[in-house]
């Protein structure tokens, strides 16, 4: 009976699943949600640091036409373990809206916090923000733009050490005279690139730096002295998207489109050196291009240890045969920039667009190349631990980021429940459960009332695989709550109580028993019949006390049919099939008798119902009773009592 409803069951839920990309993740309990699945390749997981993945699909920098939006729910900040299982969804935080630059933080206090971009509305009513939201995904702080820019900027949300100042990339339109190019008398719009450090708590700019009237337009890649001037916005001729501050407070900023790095004075704003590109200052051992996400690593004012991605390409051609991840170590006094770690892009291809590098706190790297979501750890000596990327062909993530995070979500767990079956004796329950974004879940405690107002009886446990659970319950169950436990077997928090759902038309369905469908089990008698009588040892059950009448009657009918144990008999198997039986008709009884007494609330009719069921159960212990004669045996227990005679209750687990 169990098995064919589930298969069933199993069957129209993969179904819907299925109605739409198999390249995407689709869940009971938030509907709404598009997962990106993963291919994951780990090639030494022994060695690999411990942690997950931070990471912000995105199919298209501008909404789609003629909608405006976004594909629902399948863009946005996104965590995943270590083989690809979702852990968050963060979609629904901003709906429809892209993010970037989504990451751990570690350098604000004791605790790890998350930080992302959110773009800007496509109707230009909200600029977009850099945000941090702290271990339950509370936002604590948002960081707007002030000033005159068009957005925030999608490409650098840095957060500094202390958390009171943050780094953002700026894109400015500007008129330039191109005198440079040798045209004095013409004009033409550029696109400046800079970057802002704001005030965290307030968005005030702090610190401001342009490009404009610092760097000259023949250092740029992009465009040249025979161009043709342009309306605005212009041409984009630095195009930063990089930006880091060390102790001494000076700034490093990558401008992808001069194929340099430039260290900018933290006094003054002047340009201190330039590594790479045309006016280079260093003598290099290595060259790069097209270049994404500098950082610090160390720096102690003269000399600095780097990390950038080499992207060595860009959607016009490419400089090298493969993308790399560098480290470099410079020497501001003797200027020289020596590549101390080099890690290739595992399949030897190119990264175009995008990337990032990440030095772990285990001395790993772990690098994002972008298209697909592709990303690699490697071992400090440059060993492949693990590579991934999207199923799908149709997103990126500007950048990849790992690291360790607690979540602990606010809000309950989310719960839903379906009922199906063919005829009264044939029901099952299907029951899901998701926590969206909690870290530390290891398995889940069921239960289920037999009213609003009864007690709830556990009627299952099951460990937790997947970012949702599936479980599966012989019967009607309704009421159901859920609680998360740890892998110590502490509840760390329980679903709301969900009602089962049932068809609106039970024969429309194929439902062959009464044409009002099935009633709600009673729980605790279907748990103590299905456990007493297939038990080979002490008998136990799991419901919680009764509190009032009703339950006191369904605890008169579970003393009697859930005592004792079968072992020995030749006919355990239809004693367990009839009692099963027997207990569903006397939950129905009960149930019917609650909706009576809650609808009329008369003492009188209560006494009427109690006195019809009398009879009932009267008759099925004297039933019981002659079954038991033949196949119960009697086991003493620990307290002198017989078992048959302790009151059997479940409790439920600390």
């Amino acid at each position: 009976m169990l098995f064919a409803g589930a298969l069933s069951l199993l069957f129209l839920h993969n179904a819907a699943a299925q109605r739409h990309d198999a390249d995407l993740m689709s869940f009971v309990t938030l509907p709404e949600v598009r997962a990106l699945k993963w291919e994951v390749t780990h090639h030494d997981r022994t060695r690999a640091a411990p942690g997950y993945w931070f990471v912000a699909p995105y199919g298209q920098i501008s909404p789609e036409h003629p909608t405006q939006k976004y594909q629902q729910y399948q863009v946005g900040p996104y965590i995943y373990d270590n083989d690809g299982m979702l852990i968050w969804a963060g979609a629904p935080l901003y709906d429809n809206r892209n993010v970037f630059d989504f990451k751990p933080v570690t350098n604000i206090d004791e605790e790890t916090h998350l930080s992302f971009i959110v773009s800007w509305e496509i109707d230009s009513s909200d600029k977009g923000s850099g945000v941090i939201v702290d271990k339950n995904y509370k936002v604590e702080k948002e960081v707007g733009v002030l000033n005159d820019l068009h957005d925030f900027n999608m490409h650098e949300f840095n957060v500094l050490p202390g958390g009171k100042s943050a780094l953002a990339c700026t894109y400015r339109n500007q008129v330039i005279n191109l005198a440079d190019f040798g045209r004095p008398t013409e004009e033409s719009w550029i696109v400046t690139g800079g970057f802002v450090e704001l005030d965290v708590e307030t968005s005030e700019v702090l610190v401001q730096w342009d490009s404009f009237g610092k760097i000259a337009l023949h250092e740029s890649n992009m465009f040249h002295a025979w161009d043709s001037p342009q309306d605005a916005p212009g041409w984009d001729y630095v195009h930063i998207n990089a930006v880091d501050k060390n102790i001494a407070g000076d700034f490093i900023i990558s401008l992808r489109f001069t194929n340099t790095i430039y260290g900018i004075s933290g006094e003054d704003g002047s340009i201190m050196w330039r590594l790479g590109g045309p006016q280079n200052d260093f003598d290099m051992d290595f060259a790069f291009s097209k270049q994404h996400d500098v950082k610090f690593v160390t720096s102690n004012g003269t000399h600095h240890v780097i990390s950038f991605l080499n992207n060595a390409s860009d959607e016009r051609g490419a400089d090298e045969s493969v993308s790399a991840a560098l480290f470099v170590e410079m020497d501001t006094i003797a200027m020289t920039a020596r590549v101390i770690n080099r890690i290739n892009r595992p399949d030897s291809g190119l990264t175009r667009l995008r990337g990032s590098v990440q030095l772990l706190p285990n001395d790993n790297v772990f690098v994002g190349w972008s298209e697909r979501g592709y990303q690699s750890e490697h071992a400090p000596n440059g060993d492949l631990l693990m590579t991934a990327r999207f199923v799908s062909e149709r997103y990126s993530t500007y950048r990849s980021y790992k690291g360790e995070f607690v979540g602990r979500p606010s809000a309950p767990p989310d719960l839903v429940a379906s009922v199906y079956g063919t005829s009264d004796e044939d029901v099952t329950t299907l029951i899901h459960v998701s926590w969206n974004g909690a870290t530390d879940v290891a398995g889940w405690n069921f239960y289920a009332k037999a009213y609003d107002r009864g007690s709830s009886v556990f009627i299952g446990h099951a460990n937790k695989t997947n970012f949702e659970t599936m479980y599966i319950v012989d019967g009607y169950m309704d009421w159901i709550t859920a609680d998360a436990i740890d892998k110590d077997g502490k509840v760390l928090s329980t679903s709301r109580v969900t009602r089962s759902e049932i068809p609106t038309n039970w024969k429309g369905v194929g439902f062959l028993g009464s044409a009002k469908g099935p009633t709600p089990d009673d729980p605790s008698l279907i748990a103590a019949v299905t456990e007493g009588s297939s038990s080979t040892s002490n008998a136990s059950s799991d419901s919680v006390g009764s509190t009032d009448s009703v339950d006191g009657m369904a605890d008169m009918v579970n003393d009697h049919t859930s005592s004792g144990s079968d072992s020995g008999s030749n006919s355990g198997s239809e004693h367990i099939s009839s009692s099963y039986a027997d207990a569903k008709e006397v939950a129905k009884a009960v149930y019917r008798a609650y909706d009576v007494i809650r609808g009329v609330g008369g003492l009188l009719i209560f006494i009427l119902v109690a006195c019809t069921l009398g009879g009932v159960i009267a008759g099925l212990w004297r039933m019981i009773q002659s079954r038991k004669m033949r196949s119960y045996q009697h086991v003493p227990s620990e307290e002198g009592m017989p078992v048959e005679e302790i009151h059997l209750r479940s409790q439920r687990p600390e």
